[in-house]
């Protein structure tokens, strides 16, 4: 029996590879894991090392969720809900870290902790009526091998021989031992195509674990994954690549000036409250040019408000359209040029110093084929590419209200309360311009096509 050992990444149903992950989920996977190193104990046993193991399901996945602990004379199993009563769906074998003989190995995987797997399997499809198993577990924390459900129901469960044996077995006063020796061993060394595993090595990741670096905590990503409920469980998650992420929408509304309200039933977009408005805001920042403008005249009522707000709403939404599709595209060049930041990069606030240099952005550069291009602008934007596109063509309202260049840069105001910014930050953060504001929120997240 032979094993074909397949890494995190290429066991990951595609979709759920390409979900996002929050920092927050990361950091607290990151400081279990450094829980998870910090008491191992290579003279303790395997069962002081399963309750190590235990916490970190408990604390990071399953709390409240996903029932974690040992089931009878099984090691660990987490139940597909709750409760007790509920069906175990994840069945763990452990082995202290020490163990050579009857841990499973690429090389030899017809060992003790195989064998007992199998026969714990038995007890629960046949025994229990439970078909729900989706993934079963052998560790001895640090090597981890995960075998599918679907391959164990095909080649254990519906093997009539082994089944047979099984219930003999039961009832003729063997120990455990004449099963896996006899029975179990027998039935795993007739595999000979190699049998398919998730295979990797927590020692892999110590290194990240244990540095500050958030850059490479991406590389933990796929080894979150792995160990979620959305995996180990086969739980389902959104499958949708439009899907709203809500931290992002809430904050864009914020920069924006706007807040969501509800009416009824329905949820609304509306200006921020009077009390909750912000100066530097875009909407706030755009209205009070149109005013000095007095793009509606000299009528100072309700009616005019709203024109006021109609209308600066509209030239925000042009200008934030044109920035989303930008941080697209910039997400793409880099992707593109293997993660080459230092030039492909245009669009953060250490890019774009005001709303002038955005107007140019927009105008001047992807509006414009190279060849037409200023020198100073083919110096600053030389890896550019130009994009025949109506969207970086100056709208009517544009020409006729507001241009993006008009807008003050002075303004600041406080980040949101739950801002992403501060969630990276160690310190506390200063109020920013909007613009500012903007790009680095925008930052924050990735807009690549597969997600991180």
């Amino acid at each position: 029996m032979k094993l074909e050992s397949i890494k995190p990444s290429k066991s990951l149903n595609k979709a759920y590879k390409n979900q996002s992950v929050s920092r927050e989920q990361i950091e607290l996977f990151k400081t279990e894991l450094k829980k998870v190193f910090h008491h191992i104990d290579e003279k303790q046993d395997e069962e002081y090392h399963k309750n190590i193991i235990s916490d970190l399901f408990k604390n990071v996945f399953c709390k409240d969720k996903y029932l974690v602990n040992v089931n009878k004379k099984e090691d660990l199993v987490i139940r597909l809900g709750n409760n007790p009563s509920d069906d175990v769906g994840v069945m763990l074998e452990f082995k202290k870290p020490t163990e050579k003989r009857d841990m499973v190995s690429a090389a030899n995987a017809n060992v003790k902790a195989l064998q007992e797997l199998v026969l714990y399997y038995l007890r629960q499809t046949v025994d229990n009526d439970n078909h729900k198993i989706k993934n079963l577990v052998v560790t001895n924390i640090y090597d981890w091998f995960i075998f599918d459900g679907v391959w164990f129901e095909k080649n254990i469960f519906r093997n009539a021989k082994l089944k047979k044996e099984y219930l003999d077995f039961k009832s003729s006063g063997h120990d455990t031992r004449y099963f896996y020796d006899t029975i179990a061993a027998k039935h795993l060394a007739d595999f000979k195509d190699d049998v398919p595993c998730t295979y990797f090595n927590l020692l892999e990741y110590k290194k990240i674990i244990d540095d500050n670096n958030l850059e490479n905590d991406e590389q933990l990503i796929d080894l979150y994954k792995i160990l979620s409920p959305e995996h180990l469980l086969n739980k389902s998650f959104s499958n949708d690549s439009n899907s709203l992420n809500v931290d992002f929408y809430n904050e864009l509304l914020y920069i924006i000036g706007l807040e969501e309200s509800k009416e009824s039933s329905k949820k609304i977009i509306r200006r921020s409250e009077l009390a909750n408005r912000n100066e530097g805001s875009l909407i706030e920042n755009t209205i009070s040019k149109l005013k000095s403008k007095k793009y509606f005249g000299f009528a100072n009522n309700d009616e005019t408000e709203n024109q006021y707000y109609e209308t600066a709403l509209e030239l925000c939404i042009t200008w934030l359209n044109r920035i989303l599709f930008l941080k697209l595209l910039e997400s793409q060049l880099i992707s593109y040029h293997r993660g080459d930041k230092a030039k492909y990069s245009f669009l953060s606030a250490s890019k774009i110093a005001d709303f002038d240099e955005l107007e140019e952005l927009f105008f001047e550069v992807l509006a414009e084929k190279v060849e037409n291009r200023s020198a100073s602008v083919v110096e600053k934007y030389r890896q550019i590419p130009y994009l025949n596109s109506s969207l970086f063509e100056m709208t009517a309202l544009e020409k006729n209200a507001l241009a993006l260049s008009n807008l003050k840069d002075r303004l600041q105001f406080h980040v949101y309360k739950k801002s992403v910014l501060k969630k990276a930050s160690q310190s506390e953060i200063k109020p920013k311009t909007s613009l500012n504001y903007l790009l680095e929120f925008l930052d924050a997240y990735n807009f690549s096509s597969e997600s991180n």
